[in-house]
């Protein structure tokens, strides 16, 4: 059988991860391409993939990606059996759009974002990707949903749980700590217009067969993980939680965001001047700005942060639950070293985290294993062949159970 195209779409840090583990597993897959609306951006990348010795066929592509007949005609025009979407999640539905209409399979790493609106009615998946389940079954493709990190490991790190440990879950805690430092003075870690959503609006939980509501920062509590020790963490809004709870009606199901005291002043500085805010405004002069995309311009680039990037993250899952009766908890994790990232791929430990997962989920489909002919999240597929494989990609697994911390 002929080995599947793979068109990625997006060329910031998390793209240029995923293009250098395409890169590295190519064998699995056919011709590579890469499409951004910044053709330039694209080169970059494939010139920083010459810079570690891959030389094998990769293209550029300019590509509108808000606009679905351009990205189906991309598609088709490279005969692309899988798109990888590591984009901004503006773009997540036009994108799944071009991947219906065209029959290729879709994967991304965070759930659709619209530029008008923050924090929509929970669960998030329901408002856009889950409206189109039928149409995705219909044209017989794969597409897999939040297949990044947090979300997309974390979830598969539940779904072991409840696959290897437990016949019934009570809690499932997620717990993201970036214990690195990147030497500036403030900046985020991902597309600060993406970023920053996250946090702006209500913090949706799902506790007790319901969604609970608490403002950022309102809830925080000390966790002692492995290696990055004692951290506070604060209950965060996130993806996950919004597929998590579908599958887990009966656990509570939280996540916690690890941040440092002068994230939270600057933020709250932000926040409370209205820069944070996403609807637009009018200068004296009569021009219109939206005030959050005038943060992005002046904050540093994501991707220009790791080569000063030092220091681990750790995110793992807390699941607590029964078998036969008998109760139990275990904590399922990964340790990233940013500065190991950068030798690898030349990004930090956060892209890092976020760009390998998708392009594992990209070789499981085409080996078979998760090529699902419809629309999953990552909690609906088996787990244990997805970490598998991230361990022999860079993330591997621990777990700390009854018998101690070891290897997945």
């Amino acid at each position: 059988m002929a080995k599947k195209n793979v068109l990625i779409i997006g060329a910031g840090g998390v793209a240029q991860v995923t293009a250098h583990k395409v890169a590295q597993w190519a064998a699995e897959f056919g011709d590579l391409h890469i499409a951004n609306r910044t053709q330039a951006k694209a080169d970059a990348i494939i010139q920083s993939l010459r810079e570690k010795g891959h030389d094998m066929a990769w293209t550029s592509h300019a590509l509108d990606a808000m606009d679905a007949d351009a990205v189906e005609a991309l598609i088709r025009q490279v005969d692309a059996g899988i798109v990888i979407n590591v984009g901004t999640a503006f773009i997540n539905m036009t994108v799944l759009e071009g991947c219906i209409r065209a029959g290729a399979a879709y994967i991304d790493t965070a759930i659709h974002e619209d530029p008008a609106k923050i924090c929509e009615t929970p669960p998030w998946y329901g408002n856009y990707e889950w409206k189109r389940r039928e149409d995705v079954a219909k044209a017989g493709i794969t597409a897999i949903l939040g297949a990044g990190f947090d979300p997309g490991v974390v979830n598969a790190y539940a779904r072991l749980a409840e696959d290897e440990y437990f016949d019934k879950v009570d809690s499932i805690d997620i717990v993201d700590i970036n214990a690195g430092s990147h030497g500036r003075w403030f900046a985020t870690n991902f597309d600060p217009e993406i970023n920053f959503r996250e946090f702006t609006g209500t913090v949706y939980s799902w506790q007790g067969g319901e969604w609970r509501t608490n403002k950022m920062f309102e809830v925080g509590r000390e966790w002692d993980l492995p290696v990055v020790g004692k951290q506070k963490a604060y209950l965060s809004g996130h993806d996950e939680v919004h597929s998590l709870s579908a599958r887990y009606k009966d656990a509570d199901v939280r996540f916690w965001m690890g941040f440092g005291d002068h994230y939270i002043n600057v933020f709250t500085v932000l926040q409370n001047l209205g820069l944070l805010s996403e609807q637009p405004v009018k200068t004296a002069e009569g021009q219109e700005v939206v005030p959050l995309k005038v943060v992005k311009a002046v904050l540093p680039d994501p991707a220009s942060l790791a080569p000063d990037y030092q220091g681990k993250t750790c995110i793992g899952d807390l699941v607590k639950g029964s078998l036969n009766g008998k109760p139990g908890e275990v904590f399922i994790y990964n340790v990233a070293d940013h500065a190991e990232a950068f030798a690898e791929v030349g990004s930090q430990g956060i892209s890092y985290t976020a760009g390998v997962p998708p392009v594992a989920a990209a070789i499981l489909i085409a080996r078979g294993p998760w090529d699902a002919g419809k629309m999953a999240n990552v909690e609906d597929l088996p787990a244990r062949p997805f970490l598998e494989l991230l361990g022999e990609m860079g993330l591997p697994t621990r777990v700390i159970d009854a018998s101690g911390d070891h290897p997945v």
